[in-house]
């Protein structure tokens, strides 16, 4: 998730650090998304958002195909908490793999300050 692009949908993120999530991985089509892969770990950037800030994001049309689904991230330090993670009900299939949008997703997760 890009907080700038979350900032220009007027959601004010906070607490924006990098996760992983044991059990998923992370599939890219015309949408991304994690699924459950035993084995797996997925990272990313977790931030938190008001109960109301969500509602907004996921009431627009073109993500209204996601569904909250409750994972347990982990931190660097090794800490875990709970959080919501909004997934496709239908992934895309593997054949439908966006290597520019993955890019882009790296480059989010790598970026100075993603643990901010």
């Amino acid at each position: 998730m890009d907080a700038d692009l979350l900032r220009s949908k007027g959601v004010q993120p906070i607490n924006i650090r990098s996760a992983s999530v044991l059990g998923f991985g992370l599939r890219i089509g015309q949408r991304a998304t994690l699924v459950s892969k035993a084995g797996f770990r997925c990272y990313g950037v977790v931030m938190e958002l008001t109960r109301a800030e969500i509602e907004q994001l996921y009431s627009e049309p073109s993500v209204k195909v996601y569904r909250p689904e409750a994972v347990l991230t982990e931190l660097a330090d090794g800490s875990t908490f709970p959080a919501l993670c909004f997934n496709l009900i239908e992934p895309p299939a593997p054949e439908e793999h966006n290597s520019e949008d993955a890019m882009k997703l790296r480059a989010l997760a790598q970026a100075p300050g993603s643990s901010r």
